[in-house]
Parts: C-alpha cells; sequence; structure tokens
C-alpha cells in the first residue's frame, strides 16, 4: 500500500521515505529466472549469490583463526565451526528475505527506515567496516603473492587494488561472469584442501567426534577463548549488506508468492554455499591438526609459518604451494566480494548518481587506501596484528548492522505478508545477541594487547 511521502513522492507503509534507485543498477534484475518448470530447473538460475556470500565465511582472518584452534586442540573446535555456520546460515537468510521482500538491501533499508541523523553515522560504520574487511582481504592475497612469487607485501597491496578493474570488465559481460569466476576459485581452494589432507591422512574417527560438543570448551579458558574467536569472527557486517543487495540481481515476479518462491529458492542457495564453505573452514582445522598438532606443534597461527612448516610434516613439496594457491584465490575471491559490498554500502545509504565506473572507483578507493596505507606502513611484521585490528573493527561495527536487519525482517509494516516466521526472528535475535556478547569479549580481551 502506498502512502504519500513529505516530499510528495509515494512511499511505501512502513519506511520513512520511498525506494530510490537500486544498487549495483547496471546488474540489477539482469538475470532472468524460470516462472515455471521443476524445483531443480527454478534453482539453477538463482544460484550464485549465496557462492558470493560464503566467500566472507572463509577470508583469511577465519584462516588464522582455524588454524590456531586445530594446532592447539587437535580436532574438538570443529563442533564450534558448525554452530558457527548454523548461526550463518540463518542470518543469511533474513539477508535474501529482505531484498527480495522489501525489494532493498541492508543500506537502502536502513537509509529508507531511519531519520538522516541515525542513518548517516550507520553509513560511517559501515564504511569502516569495510576496510577492515577490505585489511583482511587485502593481507590474505599479499602473502599469497609472496609465498607463491617472491612479491613484496608493499607490491603485493598494490597489485589487490587492480581487481576493481576485473570487476568493470566482468560485469560489463553480465554477472553471471563474476559468480563463475569465484565459484572457480572456491573449487581450485576446494582441490587445494583435498590434496593436503589427503597427504595429512587424518583420523577420521577423531574427525568425526570433533563435531559433538564437549564441555571442555567450556571449562577451558584457552579452549573457550579460540571458540569465542571463531564464532565472533563468523558473521562480517560486509556480508549482510553484500547478500541482500546481489539477491536482486535476479528478475523475479512481483506477487507475494513469486517472491515467497524467490525467498526459497535464494535461501536454498545460500544455505548450500555456506555448507560449502564449513567444508573448507573444517579442511583448514583439519590440516592443522593433523599436522601440527599431532606433531606437536601447538602455537601455529601465522599463515607465513604454515607455508614453511608444512612441507616437512606432509612429506610432499607441494604441499606448501597448494596452501599458497589456496590463500591466493581465497583473497582473490574475498577482495571482489569486498568490492562489491563496498558498492552497495554507498549506493545504497547515499543514493548517488554517477557512471558505473566512478561510482566503483570511489568506492573501492574509500576502502582500499586506508588498508594498503596501514598494511604497507606496518609492513610483513606486523601483518598477524593488522589481522586481529580487523576483526576487533569488525565486532565493533557488527551490532550496526545485525540489529537492523532483525528488526526490519519482523515488522510486518515493512515486509507485509513476507515478514520473517517468528521463529526465524527469535532465532536470528538469540544469534545476534549471542553473537555482539561473544565480539564484546573478544574485543575486551584483545584490546587491552
Amino acid at each position: 500500500m502506498a502512502v504519500q511521502s513529505m516530499e510528495g513522492a509515494p512511499r511505501e507503509a512502513g519506511w520513512r521515505r520511498p525506494r530510490g534507485a537500486p544498487s549495483l543498477s547496471e546488474v540489477f534484475g539482469s538475470i532472468r529466472t524460470r516462472p515455471t518448470g521443476s524445483f531443480w530447473r527454478k534453482l539453477t538460475a538463482f544460484l550464485g549469490p549465496g557462492y558470493l556470500v560464503a566467500v566472507g565465511y572463509m577470508d583469511p582472518g577465519n584462516w588464522a583463526t582455524s588454524l590456531a584452534g586445530g594446532s592447539k586442540f587437535g580436532y574438538a573446535l570443529l563442533t564450534v565451526a558448525l554452530v558457527s555456520n548454523i548461526m550463518a546460515i540463518l542470518l543469511q537468510a533474513l539477508c535474501a528475505r529482505l531484498g527480495i521482500g522489501a525489494g532493498r538491501d541492508l543500506a537502502q533499508a536502513c537509509r529508507d527506515a531511519f531519520p538522516r541523523w541515525a542513518s548517516w553515522p550507520l553509513w560511517v560504520v559501515s564504511e569502516i567496516a569495510i576496510c577492515a574487511t577490505d585489511l583482511a582481504e587485502v593481507i590474505g592475497t599479499a602473502i599469497g603473492l609472496n609465498l607463491l612469487f617472491g612479491v613484496p607485501l608493499e607490491l603485493g597491496v598494490l597489485i589487490t587494488a587492480l581487481d576493481v578493474f576485473l570487476i568493470l570488465w566482468m560485469q560489463n559481460l553480465g554477472f553471471r561472469y563474476v559468480e563463475a569466476l569465484i565459484v572457480t576459485l572456491l573449487g581450485v581452494i576446494a582441490v587445494c584442501f583435498s590434496i593436503q589432507i589427503a597427504l595429512a591422512n587424518p583420523d577420521w574417527r577423531a574427525v568425526i567426534l570433533g563435531f559433538a560438543p564437549t564441555v571442555e570448551i567450556v571449562k577451558n579458558p584457552d579452549m573457550l577463548y579460540l571458540a569465542i574467536g571463531i564464532i565472533g569472527a563468523t558473521v562480517m557486517p560486509h556480508n549482510l549488506f553484500l547478500h541482500s543487495g546481489v539477491v536482486q540481481t535476479r528478475r523475479f515476479g512481483e506477487s507475494v508468492e513469486d517472491k515467497r518462491e524467490a525467498i526459497k529458492l535464494a535461501t536454498v542457495d545460500s544455505t548450500v554455499a555456506l555448507m560449502f564453505a564449513l567444508l573448507i573452514n573444517a579442511s583448514i582445522l583439519i590440516l592443522a591438526a593433523a599436522t601440527f598438532n599431532k606433531t606437536g606443534q601447538t602455537e601455529v597461527s601465522e599463515l607465513g609459518d604454515v607455508h614453511k612448516l608444512i612441507a616437512p610434516l606432509l612429506g610432499s613439496a607441494w604441499a606448501p604451494t597448494l596452501f599458497g594457491i589456496a590463500l591466493l584465490c581465497c583473497g582473490l575471491n574475498s577482495t571482489v566480494t569486498a568490492t562489491l559490498a563496498g558498492q552497495i554500502v554507498m549506493e545504497g545509504f547515499l543514493d548517488i548518481r554517477l557512471p558505473p565506473w566512478a561510482r566503483r572507483l570511489l568506492t573501492r578507493a574509500i576502502a582500499i587506501v586506508p588498508a594498503a596505507g596501514v598494511t604497507i606502513w606496518y609492513g610483513e611484521a606486523g601483518t598477524a596484528k593488522l589481522l586481529i585490528l580487523s576483526q576487533v573493527i569488525l565486532g565493533l561495527a557488527l551490532p550496526f548492522a545485525i540489529v537492523p536487519l532483525v528488526m526490519f525482517t519482523a515488522d510486518r509494516a515493512k515486509m507485509g505478508e513476507l515478514t520473517a516466521p517468528r521463529w526465524l526472528t527469535w532465532a536470528s535475535a538469540l544469534i545476534a545477541a549471542t553473537l555482539i556478547v561473544l565480539n564484546v569479549k573478544l574485543l575486551y580481551d584483545l584490546i587491552p594487547g
């Protein structure tokens, strides 16, 4: 139902401002879906956005926590990876619901729902979160280039900025090409870890038992700390903006039934993709447990250290190369998705009108310049501290994204018949509260140091 806004333009009930131009307008609604046919034929048109989102759950920051957890406590923290993945699945389902049901990404929804004195600070916080995300991705890509090709860290950081031109070119071909690049790189990562795990020959009985909950995690302070790190670093603010935006690249009907089906298909897409992300994160932890923990090396967390130590432990000269390739692919994937998230945040909050190339360069510059500057300033010796810094900033920014998401999708005035089911709202609210508490705990422990 449309009502009249103060400016005289029509707006939807429940929103303070009318809907503006969509973010990623050059690819908005550009991918046709199937209105008829079997469930599987319809699903194929929706597969893609979930894998862009999954990238954010296996970024270099997640690698560091998984490596530390596996080297120190073996397979015991696999259950934490599973729980955190379930949390992510539910929250990303809300993102798909918001993007399709309200026709707004999370940034647009904040702009249209809150007064300017509230939405502008939210934009600033979101931009800071994008910079922090880029910080981790830039470091991961630069380390990957250094390990594989000996590229100096400072030069590797600058090379990562070129992804903006890659995305511009691929979006001109069609958004499906961007999705294909992401899926291909994810496939390379999966192959690399499959080979390394085969070489490591883990204790599969211990792996299976590792997915079962244990009270030892709560009793052991060191294990609890790492568990908090894994869960607290799971849901990143930029992923919430990204998913609610890229899901709108699909062209679906305007009826409630069409949107309801689109929400279901988009949720299946993200759920399958996030289960793939769980496999990758679990593989990192399993690899660390089967190599480092097994040989008594329990303090491994630096990505560079893994590259040096893994060859003699696995008995293969290829092992470090495979690890470096996986890390480089992970970093490249993450910088691409962070760039898209940055564009969604800027366009959604500010409703700017610029040519696509100018928008992309501007949004990328805002994120990459601070990240590159900080990385170059601290150099190779400070990469571990910078990864921690990025997680601290993301932890601080998380409530400003996750709370509005739960609020909007639970509001019938905004979502109408597509309001989230009550059980999903309560479960997501509990997850949001848990993540915020864990991040506060993590920040409390990290900041003094």
